[in-house]
């Protein structure tokens, strides 16, 4: 195998969850009765750390109205807000598959620790991740901490690491860290924008990982 390490951005490139995010900031930002942002500046943002997402939303926002905002996200994004999120579809036979073809298997999320603890026992996919690294543990995506501590505690080298994402900040965190990069069309940022940062392929449906590895 020309890699050994497969590691996933997971809202987005696993996980069906804009509807939700975007719903979720819609709603903190109503709450609180701040100025708006439009839903394209909202889906813009997803990929990174949730400080680092208000940030550039917000940018002069101080520490005790980020506490409310984060306060306010939580209570709709894990309590109110109408819909669910859903693996994409192929999603978990992929993952699957691919940890029983041997690879080393990682997540690399803007999501909080808490955030992707629930949804790993929620989709049962907790035991197929070797490792994972979340943004409230290490510097946001595009920042490499993620990659080089999944790397380092797995034991692998950049030229046998796959990033595998849906976001440019995905693609820029592979390039910092050194790694290759793998780019999903069907998640927040769009083929040409993702194209831009000349991933090794873009693929259109998550389960088309697995045919391209076995030709890599």
């Amino acid at each position: 195998m020309k890699y050994d390490l497969l590691v996933f951005d997971w809202d987005g490139t696993l996980m069906d969850s804009e509807q939700r995010i975007v719903g979720s900031l819609q709603a903190s930002i109503e709450d609180l009765g701040w100025e708006g942002r439009g839903p394209g500046e909202l889906r813009n943002i997803i990929g990174l750390g949730l400080r680092e997402a208000v940030n550039r939303l917000y940018p002069d926002l101080s520490d005790d109205d980020f506490v409310r905002f984060v306060d306010r996200y939580r209570h709709h994004f894990l309590v109110a807000h109408p819909s669910q999120s859903e693996l994409f579809p192929t999603a978990a036979d992929t993952v699957r598959d691919l940890r029983n073809k041997g690879f080393l298997m990682a997540v690399a999320t803007g999501k909080g620790r808490q955030g992707l603890n629930r949804v790993l026992a929620e989709t049962g996919l907790q035991d197929y991740f070797h490792a994972t690294r979340c943004a409230d543990e290490a510097a946001s995506k595009p920042h490499p901490q993620m990659l080089l501590e999944l790397m380092d505690e797995l034991g692998v080298t950049p030229e046998r690491t796959l990033m595998i994402g849906d976001t440019e900040y995905d693609m820029e965190m592979a390039r910092n860290a050194r790694t290759h990069a793998a780019a999903v069309s069907y998640g927040v940022h769009d083929r040409d924008r993702l194209i831009r940062h000349d991933p090794i392929v873009c693929i259109d449906s998550i389960d088309e990982l697995i045919s391209w590895l076995d030709r890599a």
